[in-house]
């Protein structure tokens, strides 16, 4: 994601002829988008994105039990460091 807002950026700068940018090249301006899609090749082959999209599940289902037990007042210092029970 940094990539394309790296690359956003260079060609807004680029196209509105700011600063030093405007005296690159195009292609030095357009490499970010060919990193993000290495990027993103790699983080879909690797499983990359499948990991973060469980860990945030895991973490939102976590917290979503930790509040329900705090609500029915049953969350104490042992269960919070636990994790799942």
């Amino acid at each position: 994601m940094w990539f394309l807002g790296l690359g956003l950026l260079g060609v807004a700068l680029k196209f509105l002829e700011i600063g030093p940018v405007a005296q690159w090249s195009w292609l030095v301006v357009l490499i970010p988008f060919g990193l993000a899609i290495v990027w993103w090749a790699w983080a879909d082959w690797s499983g990359y994105t499948k990991r973060k999209a469980v860990e945030r599940e895991d973490q939102r289902r976590q917290d979503r039990i930790d509040r329900q037990r705090s609500q029915l007042g049953m969350l104490n210092s042992r269960s919070r460091k636990g994790g799942r029970r």
